[in-house]
């Protein structure tokens, strides 16, 4: 399955999940108002995702006096990909890793660490910042938006039945025990789901930027290159301390590079580097 298909069909079961969640645990007004609640805490992020994440990782912008050949490449790239010219920042972290951001092509910025300046070739940043534009060319924040809205509609709906399971009085005690444990089941097993689905949901969309990136750079192979010395060096320097919640943000999660395999990639926001290294290596013949 296509990873666009495949990111189609996981918000699709993002949100038949969301709906049979909430019609059993918090009914009509319930669902809608976890839906309302999840949607404007995500939208504020959303809207104003650009200057909150880039100001919490002090991000300063690139000028043509300080960093001319980076913009330079960065401007050939968005031609390439048919789009505006982002903004783009230098993130003072020696962790090797980079980013894009923005609600749309027109209000984007790409930032690079000075440790993915100064560990890779021009030819790998290059892959690298295609890679980025590629996010921003499909609406990658966009997506992530929506699959963060429904999976914390989702969380707040086994919240309110929580609180309604302590709280039901007569109504828990003429359901019985099967009620209960049913309920309560519901209620730990939703939120975990819906976290699966999210992560996947992510990195579908890291393959789909993978594969674009390749063709806007012209090399798969730089790309492929990057991804594994970008991987090396956080597998032998551990990497500075970051913000779990913007782990799904980089071309590689800073907090995963060391993460074990097996049950525990499912709740990884980024595939394995190895099944990445792969795919470009396929693209490139």
């Amino acid at each position: 399955m296509g990873s666009s298909i495949k990111t189609t069909v996981l918000l699709a079961l993002m949100t038949g999940l969301f709906v049979a969640i909430g019609q059993a645990l918090g009914g009509q007004s319930g669902m809608l108002m976890a839906l309302i609640m999840a949607c404007v805490m995500n939208g504020v992020m959303y809207w104003f995702s650009d200057r909150i994440v880039l100001k919490m990782q002090r991000a300063t912008l690139a000028t043509s006096e300080t960093h001319p050949e980076l913009l330079a490449m960065v401007t050939r790239l968005a031609a390439n990909a048919d789009l505006p010219i982002p903004k783009v920042y230098i993130i003072p972290d020696y962790t090797p890793n980079a980013f894009a951001t923005g609600r749309s092509p027109s209000h984007a910025a790409v930032a690079f660490t000075q440790g993915i300046l100064n560990l890779l070739t021009p030819a790998e940043l290059s892959g690298v910042a295609a890679h980025e534009l590629a996010h921003i060319k499909h609406y990658d924040t966009l997506i992530s938006t929506v699959s963060a809205c429904l999976a914390g509609a989702v969380s707040m709906l086994a919240n309110m039945a929580q609180w309604a399971m302590i709280f039901g009085g007569r109504r828990t005690e003429q359901e019985g025990e099967g009620g209960m444990a049913g309920g309560l089941l519901t209620v730990l097993i939703a939120p975990i789901a819906a976290t699966l689905i999210q992560m996947a949901i992510s990195r579908s969309r890291e393959y789909v930027a993978d594969e674009a990136g390749g063709r806007i750079h012209g090399n798969p192979l730089d790309l492929a290159s990057a991804l594994s010395r970008i991987h090396n060096r956080m597998e032998t320097v551990l990497p500075e301390p970051g913000n779990p919640a913007l782990a799904h943000l980089y071309i590689m999660s800073p907090l995963s590079a060391r993460a074990g395999g097996g049950l525990l990639s499912l709740f990884s926001t980024h595939p394995p580097v190895e099944e990445r290294i792969r795919r470009l290596k396929l693209q490139s013949v």
